[in-house]
């Protein structure tokens, strides 16, 4: 289930984006400090071109689903988005694949549905080769690898898009 983040839910978000596992896999992987959190909560919890959501598996808060420059368009809306887990309870429970599955099922269908877009955007690390396998079983397509520095390094990062028309059906 998706649901919209609150005020209770910003430490959560935050130890989850903290976690090694999806610092490795993020585009910008320094750890995020309580007041660049802070600050960041603050833009986006009224830009109307964001939608930042929480993930609930099994009645319980384990993930955050972020859309962005949500742009609906007549002909041709579209939104980016990312998401991330509670990669260490998802993993000591046995539960991480069916939550990602889960994740990506709920939030393919929400911006579908709830957002209207036509297009669904995103971006994935180069070398994040399990991401991009669940992404084409998604339907999703790359485009050009993209060189960009973050964070002091080098990396690669792939851009994703989904159409409306491509999408996986329930």
């Amino acid at each position: 289930m998706l649901r919209p983040a609150e005020e209770r839910d910003v430490e959560a978000m935050r130890a989850w984006r903290n976690q090694d596992a999806n610092r490795e896999v993020s585009i910008n992987s320094h750890v995020i400090g309580a007041a660049e959190h802070r600050a960041w909560w603050e833009r986006v919890r009224s830009d109307r071109t964001r939608r930042v959501l929480v993930f609930e598996y099994d009645g319980r808060p384990l993930g955050v689903v972020n859309f962005f420059d949500i742009d609906i368009d007549i002909d041709a809306g579209s939104a980016h988005w990312g998401f991330f887990l509670d990669n260490e309870t998802t993993t000591a429970e046995g539960t991480a694949m069916l939550a990602w599955m889960a994740v990506m099922r709920e939030a393919t269908d929400y911006a579908f549905t709830e957002l209207g877009v036509d297009v669904l955007r995103g971006e994935v690390l180069a070398d994040n080769e399990a991401v991009r396998v669940m992404n084409r079983r998604f339907r999703f397509t790359e485009g050009d690898p993209e060189a960009r520095e973050a964070d002091g390094r080098t990396i690669t990062v792939i851009p994703i898009s989904l159409r409306r028309e491509d999408r996986r059906r329930r």
